[in-house]
């Protein structure tokens, strides 16, 4: 095995680690994966890149803005601070839920709309 991608460290949310979240979702454009980077004060937030269809190693694009970071109390205190973190990302109906840990202590649920989380992850820079 290979890794797909790190972490960047020109980039200010992603620069220190990063991992995969749930299973890549099967889009026509290519696989949508969700996955978690951390930065150097040990926020953790979630992104999303575009993986070829065909050759899943090739990343199409990956935007350099997170799409989710905490916010909430929950998420910014408790066992370790500052973290979301996905495991599963089911589309219902055209809907993305996104089941996450809030501060390694509770969970949350997320949602988008599928569509506009592909355009992101297709034409973000």
């Amino acid at each position: 095995m290979a890794p797909i991608f790190g972490p960047r460290p020109d980039n200010n949310w992603d620069n220190l680690k990063v991992g995969a979240n749930g299973p890549p979702i099967y889009t026509e454009q290519g696989w949508l994966m969700l996955y978690h980077g951390v930065d150097e004060e040990k926020v953790y937030r979630l992104g999303v890149c575009l993986l070829d269809l065909e050759n899943p190693s090739r990343v199409i694009n990956r935007p350099t803005e997170p799409i989710f970071w905490p916010e909430e109390l929950w998420e910014l205190r408790g066992d370790v601070p500052n973290v979301v973190f996905s495991c599963a990302n089911p589309v219902v109906e055209g809907t993305v839920y996104v089941y996450y840990g809030g501060g390694d202590h509770v969970i949350g649920l997320a949602t988008c709309r599928l569509d506009e989380l592909l355009d992101f992850a297709r034409h973000a820079e």
